[in-house]
């Protein structure tokens, strides 16, 4: 068994590695942006690379090299099926009301006088999203027709930008005067360089326009339920809103008991990853006024080091297992089980 590993610095590689050498298996440091990829991974039987949006880059063909190396027959994560819908919301909203999984009410259009009728006759408030992004940036309540007729108009316009520096700025600004402490400080600093001076990434992404996307909005929710199912395994954190604001995302303040979480999430968890045959996948959760958990939307990347608080995890039969939770450990055991029940 040969193993090849993409390195990014503090991220799922680093843990990957680390596994590698505490139980003798052979790996090496490979690059996925090399023109020579197929050729290199020839000699290879697994290749582990967790491409995300920190790597821009990655989103112009990560999926097309993960399908053609599953077609030569290598095992690969993230697999074709657990990354297929990665940072790809309308997506997603066609899977989730495919398998009937419990999700929010989404509404895409690709036509601009489709929505601006429907805005004109819909109920607010709605939450505005663009397909693609994390950490609840280019995510806004939308309270009023109004609101909505400038966002579609802008949409099938000039577009909106993939990053927000707006909302960055503002997102830093409010964790600054909640934390006031070194690192804080640090990314607002940074945060407002970027107001005036874009990253590599936004400069080389094409605008989003040309579609719009609403959720309906879930009220009296003030935290989320993240959940990730790993290898009929599956593990929770709760993620206290923003102060002022609906979104949990990027807001940093997490529970880790067992007793936060709601256990319906897990189920559908286990249920959503068997149906759509993923190795690892994170669900966002919120509650319905009947406490019924809906999905918000799911990833198969997540922070690599949010969850090592986390104190143990659930089987699929939602019994309870005490311990430490290392997801990357988790992922590369499972990768190699498969490998050999080849």
């Amino acid at each position: 068994m040969k193993i090849a590993i993409h390195y990014y610095s503090n991220d799922f590689s680093d843990r990957w590695i680390e596994y590698c050498l505490e139980n003798n298996i052979f790996y090496k440091r490979i690059d996925c942006y090399s023109n020579d990829i197929m050729t290199i991974m020839q000699e290879f039987d697994i290749l582990l690379w967790s491409w995300n949006l920190g790597r821009y880059e990655s989103l112009y063909f990560a999926k097309e090299l993960i399908y053609a190396l599953e077609k030569m027959g290598k095992i690969v994560f993230p697999s074709f099926n657990t990354s297929f819908l990665y940072d790809n919301k309308i997506g997603q909203k066609y899977l989730l009301e495919a398998i009937n999984a419990p999700y929010i009410q989404t509404y895409v259009f690709y036509n601009q006088g489709v929505a601006l009728k429907w805005a004109n006759e819909t109920t607010y408030p709605k939450v505005f999203k663009l397909s693609g992004g994390a950490g609840s940036i280019n995510v806004k309540l939308c309270l009023n027709k109004q609101e909505a007729f400038k966002l579609i108009n802008k949409s099938f316009g000039k577009g909106f930008s993939q990053s927000d520096r707006l909302s960055w700025f503002q997102d830093k600004l409010g964790k600054f005067k909640e934390e006031m402490n070194f690192v804080s400080l640090k990314n607002l600093l940074k945060s407002c360089i970027r107001l005036f001076i874009p990253t590599e990434k936004e400069k080389m992404l094409n605008k989003d326009k040309g579609y719009i996307y609403f959720q309906e909005f879930i009220p009296n929710n003030d935290y989320d339920i993240r959940v990730i199912v790993i290898d009929k395994k599956a593990f929770a954190l709760k993620r206290i809103c923003r102060e002022n604001d609906f979104r949990a995302s990027g807001s940093g303040k997490i529970e880790y008991s067992k007793h936060s979480i709601n256990l319906d999430c897990i189920q559908v968890s286990f249920e959503v990853t068997k149906s759509i045959n993923a190795q690892c996948m994170a669900f966002d959760f919120v509650f319905d006024e009947n406490n019924k958990p809906l999905i918000v939307e799911m990833s198969y990347h997540f922070a690599p080091y949010a969850y090592d608080e986390c104190d143990g995890y659930w089987t699929e039969k939602l019994d309870w297992v005490d311990g430490h939770v290392n997801p990357q450990y988790m992922i590369i055991e499972s990768i190699i089980k498969n490998y050999n029940r080849l």
